[in-house]
């Protein structure tokens, strides 16, 4: 039977109280009182258990007499409405606290904090790039604002002002950010659409349009020379020795963290918050001597290459620390850049080592889907793409010394 006022004024006279252990009074719809013993009396606090994602989880509704019943009915029915639009009540109590926008549930700063705790995996350190950036360059003007009044002007006025900051790449990262944020919003029915696609061609190209990058192998192996001669900080010089290895993106590198890597299984498992996908890096044997040669100097912290800035090591690595060595050995964003890399294995993985290309787009971490248009998951073709990226290094390390270059095959 539900509870009633009668029965919640005598609770500390019910019959379960002689065992002096604590005891649950239920109500209906996973409201239940909880009461446990006290130093004076019986303490008396309302739950609500509910099921998200196929857990079982409780939210607190305060104490009795203080939270009436009928009041913890009231939010028990709130919780409930927010689990019928897809929402994680307890998240969604979580973000409102953390932005301080108690009565705006439906602002973007709260919208945007539970999307972080739930995709993010790091999302509750103080250093993660993508909260940094949101508490930095979009909340103090848009954070209290209702998401469904977001107009892409306002959003474009604060990339503005990180375009003026001369920091381009991170308007394009915020933007991306604030996209994934909208379709998140559309994902719990708190807006109709993502605006975003709205502002494409609204920001300056950081690299008139494409990232620079040497993909002759030729260029390529006078690049390898010189960045085996480049004269810098340990962990700058590991980071752009190991990048044309991995080629992945430089925020993904310069953000590495050691817990995330294996070097007994050779593989490197993190987010990536781009694609919002769980990507794996098989670690050629090259890549594996540069980690533990740089190991006793940063592995004691969290990031594998920690800014040099910042001699605790709770902040990774410059944005700007891997073009600026590419700058000093005379190559400059015109010629090559960190994102290069990229695009460089892409070239030379298909056209000269005729790697499967679907391979090669796995390791990338772009989206690729099988014939019936599901994506594959993070551990397809693994054990190909181990080998890869061993094969991978191993033609770095050849044409590096002078071995006979092969030109590219021409496709018909």
């Amino acid at each position: 039977m539900p509870l009633s006022d009668a029965a919640l004024k005598n609770a500390h006279k019910h019959e379960k109280t002689s065992t002096g252990k604590p005891f649950k009074l239920t109500d209906e719809k996973g409201l239940y009182l909880l009461l446990k013993p006290q130093v004076e009396g019986w303490g008396k606090w309302w739950r609500f258990k509910y099921r998200f994602g196929g857990n079982e989880k409780s939210l607190s509704f305060g104490t009795y007499p203080d939270t009436t019943l009928q009041r913890a009915r009231e939010k028990r029915d709130d919780a409930r409405k927010l689990l019928a639009d897809g929402i994680d009540p307890g998240e969604n109590r979580k973000a409102l606290k953390a932005s301080k926008q108690e009565s705006a549930s439906n602002s973007f700063e709260v919208i945007a904090r539970e999307w972080g705790a739930r995709k993010v995996d790091t999302w509750q350190e103080k250093n993660n790039r993508s909260k940094r950036m949101l508490e930095r360059n979009i909340f103090p003007w848009l954070g209290s604002k209702p998401i469904t009044d977001i107009l892409p002007k306002d959003i474009l006025e604060c990339l503005r002002r990180i375009e003026d900051r001369g920091t381009i790449e991170t308007a394009h990262r915020t933007l991306q950010i604030c996209g994934q944020v909208l379709r998140y919003g559309v994902q719990t029915g708190r807006v109709d659409r993502d605006i975003t696609p709205d502002l494409r061609g609204a920001l300056a190209n950081a690299n008139s349009g494409h990232f620079a990058a040497i993909t002759d192998p030729k260029q390529v192996a006078e690049l390898l020379r010189a960045i085996d001669g480049y004269q810098g900080s340990l962990p700058a010089t590991c980071a752009l020795k190991i990048a044309p290895m991995v080629f992945v993106r430089p925020g993904e590198l310069r953000a590495a963290e050691w817990e995330h890597f294996d070097l007994e299984t050779k593989e490197w498992r993190y987010f990536v918050t781009k694609t919002e996908v769980q990507h794996i890096v098989p670690l050629s044997s090259q890549a594996i001597k540069i980690l533990k040669e740089l190991h006793p100097l940063t592995g004691h912290g969290r990031f594998v290459f920690p800014s040099e800035r910042t001699p605790s090591g709770d902040r990774c690595m410059s944005e700007n620390t891997l073009n600026a060595a590419l700058k000093r050995l005379g190559y400059g964003k015109d010629i090559m850049t960190a994102h290069g890399f990229r695009a460089m294995a892409r070239t030379i993985l298909d056209e000269v080592l005729g790697i499967r290309v679907d391979f090669i787009e796995h390791q990338l971490a772009h989206s690729v889907r099988d014939p019936n248009g599901r994506a594959y998951n993070r551990t397809a073709h693994l054990s190909e793409r181990h080998k890869m990226m061993q094969q991978w290094a191993d033609y770095l390390d050849a044409i590096k010394i002078g071995a006979q270059i092969i030109p590219f095959q021409r496709h018909a």
